[in-house]
């Protein structure tokens, strides 16, 4: 199982997507990052501007303890700790590219 996240502009023109495991997810939990990664609509977030703040934050505190979080990389090596701090900043600048995009996620 995986997460996919899109951004798209105002004419439904997806200008990013990516995909991810969903055994990432308690890394992400423990790094606050999993509502807004896997569950923005639930949150009120609608657009890529509203996730550069708190996925700047996120990866900020998974880069100060990487022993911490490295804790969670799942045990099937699907996902690890690198994969997601990569997927993450992409998906950061992808937010700061197209700020006015709107955000769906299928989980």
């Amino acid at each position: 199982m995986s997460l996919d996240v899109y951004l798209e502009e105002t004419i439904p023109t997806n200008v990013y997507s990516a995909n991810v495991t969903h055994n990432l997810r308690k890394m992400a939990d423990a790094a606050g990052l999993y509502d807004i990664v896997w569950r923005p609509d639930e949150h009120g977030i609608t657009t890529a501007s509203q996730l550069i703040e708190p996925l700047r934050a996120g990866i900020e505190r998974l880069k100060a303890d990487p022993e911490h979080y490295q804790q969670f990389n799942p045990n099937n090596g699907w996902g690890s700790y690198n994969h997601f701090i990569v997927w993450l900043e992409q998906y950061l600048t992808a937010c700061e590219e197209h700020p006015n995009a709107f955000v769906t996620v299928s989980r």
